[in-house]
């Protein structure tokens, strides 16, 4: 041991010595570091100065080239200068005597080519000569403007002009005027088109007859008439790229536009629907024309009367509806699936796509555009008496025993389709006319006229159902020493009771007109969701935020609902005496357990004679049907508890009879959706699971009657496993069922209060936040509970 303290003593030492030593060999490192720097900084100040000596060198060597590229750069430019002066003034020369001589023909070219010169002469215009040369160009431009401009001038507006001819001459002048300034372009244009339009103008002043609405035809009429003359005379004179004919035809439709507004704020009071549409229709038609023979390329031009924001709202947006398309198949039963656009007189597709991004489209019809409300009011009208209509169809239907069901099953209303068919052709003759405010009145006027069809004919024409309350007061006078009955007499008995516990409910017409109203109700819901999305497509998209139609959804969702509700209602008073019968029969006199009872034969019957009659009427609605079944296994499950438990006094015989009726009764109800039916389609799991819950706990009912209740403590624990979910109230009603005095089931109550407030105690002290552990925490699992049915189950089948 002192070897080795002696070693660490030694090694120690080492360590702190060796300590010493690296922090001299540290500070010598960092000196050698220093001074290697400074070596470095004076090396890169060698090279800088080197460097700034090689770039003098360069200079010097290359002085002289850079001189000489000056003097050759300098020497160029005094040549071009030089020969664009002797372009320009020998051109200048030229063009007087051209002018002179009127030769247009050959002015062109050395028109341009002066022009083209000029601009090199820009910056040289401080120059007397220079500035003479100038001023001479822009002399001869102004004289060429004047002299074509009187040379058109005395062509057709002399009097010979009737009889002038075009000539070479005036369409050469026509070239020149293209090279000259824009302005002198313009005005002769203006001038031009005025005077073609001029005996237009003269014709169809508001002050002659053939100016209204009615006689709208001649207008168009007298233009294609003029237009074909002007070509054929005088097309050839003027150059292709001026477009004369369109510009023509653009003033002749700003002017028609005009006047016609003019005329209808006048005369308001003389408008109504049928000229208003002759008037548009032959418009239409017209801009049609206009579509397939322009390109609509002048529009783009600054000197065009209509403005930019008027272009865009004449064009109406390309559709992204994913419904339209360019082929109809011919057999959708929904109007808004398809091409929209699509009318009696179609032009081929590529006109149709021609026609959404023409300008032309709408360039005269936007002045009826203020006038529309007489074109919705109409359609307003139209739809009253039309709703009216069905009503009316609707109350002879139904005087027609046979009216719905001789039809088919689950049939949509034809009325339904009638008002969605009237809607798209409302649409589309809306969309045509404008998409502007009209469009919203057309919005308002369809949600007004959908919620009229869905309460006058839906909601209105659901078959009422009986007041079931007579039942009881039949009941009551059916058999009054019930409870007497003998065992022998069980079947036939209640067979009577059944019989005279008969209610009213829905015929077999009746029960196809409610899924004919429901499948109606789908339909128009589903059509109503494309017509908003339709007419916010077709709307202007400022516009578009204020259609909304999801209150006529929800009125259809509605009726949908109530047909459902009145099924449910109809079946639940089928089976509402049986379940009656149930608890009126002497349960503690029951001797054996024989086949199930008549009241369960009774609810099947009458499940399998209504449930398959449904199921083929919503054939194509299938998720409703779905729905029919869990609303219905939703309400009856626990109106047949309710009946159970009212099943007082029960022996132990007749709680087994009770529970072979309550399991056929289970079965029943998990075949339902395919009750009757010879495709056996496995019933959807959510039903299941409601079916499964609820009947399950009716089993659990009766196992605690059939338990014996000494030992009272083993009955109670009995009753919480089986029944985790119960409350003392449930409690009551199954020691009622098994008949016990008011002493014992005191003592059984006091009891299971205690048990329930000690699992109560027992679940505040886990570990959950927020309060007491859950009691079905404490019970039996339902994997537990699941195989004693089974076992139960097992033992029923025994018997039998």
């Amino acid at each position: 041991m002192e070897c080795k303290i002696h070693t660490i003593d030694d090694e120690i030492r080492t360590v702190v010595r060796g300590q010493t030593n690296v922090g001299q060999d540290g500070r010598t490192a960092l000196e050698e570091a220093q001074r290697v720097i400074r070596q470095l900084f004076v090396h890169i100040a060698d090279i800088k100065a080197k460097a700034e000596q090689s770039e003098e060198m360069v200079k010097e060597i290359t002085r002289d080239i850079k001189q000489l590229d000056c003097a050759k750069r300098n020497l160029t430019a005094a040549i071009t200068t030089l020969n664009h002066l002797h372009m320009l003034v020998g051109g200048v020369d030229d063009l007087r005597i051209l002018t002179k001589r009127r030769q247009y023909g050959e002015i062109v070219m050395p028109l341009q080519a002066v022009m083209e010169v000029m601009k090199h002469f820009h910056n040289y215009m401080d120059i007397p000569q220079i500035k003479q040369l100038a001023d001479q160009v822009h002399q001869i431009h102004f004289e060429l403007a004047q002299q074509i401009t009187s040379d058109f001038h005395e062509a057709f507006s002399a009097s010979n002009a009737r009889h002038f001819t075009p000539n070479r001459q005036l369409a050469e002048a026509c070239l020149v005027v293209s090279v000259l300034d824009p302005k002198v372009k313009r005005d002769l244009l203006k001038w031009f088109i005025g005077l073609q339009l001029a005996e237009y103008c003269h014709l169809f002043q508001e002050t002659e007859d053939t100016a209204w609405l009615d006689k709208i035809n001649r207008r168009y009429v007298w233009f294609k008439k003029h237009l074909l003359e002007f070509e054929d005379k005088f097309g050839p004179m003027f150059p292709p790229d001026w477009e004369l004919s369109e510009r023509i035809t653009v003033e002749f439709c700003n002017i028609t536009r005009s006047e016609l507004s003019k005329l209808m704020s006048k005369r308001k009071s003389e408008l109504d629907v049928k000229l208003l549409l002759y008037a548009i229709r032959h418009t239409s038609d017209f801009e049609k024309l206009l579509v397939t023979r322009f390109t609509g390329v002048t529009l783009e031009d600054p000197s065009d009367n209509i403005t930019s924001s008027e272009r865009k709202k004449s064009q109406v947006p390309p559709s992204t509806n994913p419904f339209e398309s360019s082929e109809s198949d011919g057999q959708s039963p929904n109007p808004f699936e398809g091409d929209m656009e699509k009318t009696d007189e179609c032009s081929p597709s590529q006109i149709a796509a021609k026609s959404k991004l023409s300008p032309f489209h709408g360039i005269i019809g936007k002045c009826f555009e203020p006038y529309l409300y007489i074109y919705i009011g109409s359609l307003d009208r139209n739809l009253a008496e039309l709703i009216e209509r069905f009503v009316d169809d609707a109350k002879q239907q139904s005087n027609t025993a046979a009216s719905l069901s001789s039809e088919g099953s689950g049939m949509v209303l034809s009325s339904c389709a009638d008002l969605f068919m009237f809607y798209k052709k409302c649409m589309v003759q809306c969309t045509q006319l404008s998409t502007g405010e009209p469009m919203l009145g057309l919005a308002t006027t369809f949600q007004r006229y959908l919620r009229e069809y869905a309460v006058k004919l839906l909601q209105n024409n659901l078959p009422k159902i009986s007041a079931p309350g007579s039942i009881g007061s039949s009941m009551s006078n059916i058999t009054r020493d019930f409870r007497d009955l003998s065992t022998s007499g069980f079947m036939q008995n209640i067979h009577s009771l059944l019989k005279e516990g008969e209610v009213t409910r829905y015929t077999h017409e009746e029960q196809t007109r409610v899924c004919s109203i429901l499948a109606t109700a789908e339909y128009c819901l589903e059509t109503t969701q494309q017509l908003g999305e339709k007419l916010k497509e077709k709307v202007d998209p400022n516009l578009a935020d204020k259609i909304n139609l999801s209150q006529e959804q929800d009125m259809f969702h509605n009726v949908i609902s109530n047909c459902i509700q009145l099924l449910v209602q109809d079946l639940e008073t089928a089976c509402e005496p049986a379940l009656i019968a149930m608890s009126k029969i002497s349960w503690q006199n029951i001797e054996t357990v024989g086949d199930q009872s008549g009241y369960v034969t009774a609810i099947t019957s009458h499940l399998k004679q209504t449930v398959p009659v449904i199921r083929d009427n919503l054939a194509s609605s299938r998720k409703y049907f779905t729905q029919f079944c869990v609303k219905f296994a939703n309400s009856f499950i626990p109106k047949f508890i309710q009946h159970i438990y009212k099943c007082k006094p029960v022996s132990t015989v007749g709680a087994e009879q009770l529970l072979l009726d309550t399991h056929m009764l289970k079965t029943v109800l998990l075949d339902l959706p395919s009750i009757g039916s010879q495709v056996n389609r496995k019933a959807p799991a959510s039903y299941t699971k409601i079916v499964v819950k609820g009947m399950t706990k009716a089993e659990m009912i009766l196992k605690v009657v059939m338990a014996p209740t000494d030992p009272a403590r083993t009955f109670t624990d009995q009753f919480a496993k089986l029944l985790p979910e119960a409350d003392p109230s449930e409690f009551q009603k199954v020691l009622d069922m098994k008949g016990l005095r008011r002493n014992d089931q005191s003592s059984l109550m006091e009891l299971f209060r205690s048990h329930l407030q000690t699992l109560v105690q027992s679940g505040s002290g886990g570990t959950t936040a927020g309060g007491p552990a859950p009691l079905s925490a404490s019970l039996s699992s339902p994997e537990h509970e699941s195989s004693r049915i089974k076992k139960l189950e097992k033992l029923i089948k025994k018997r039998l």
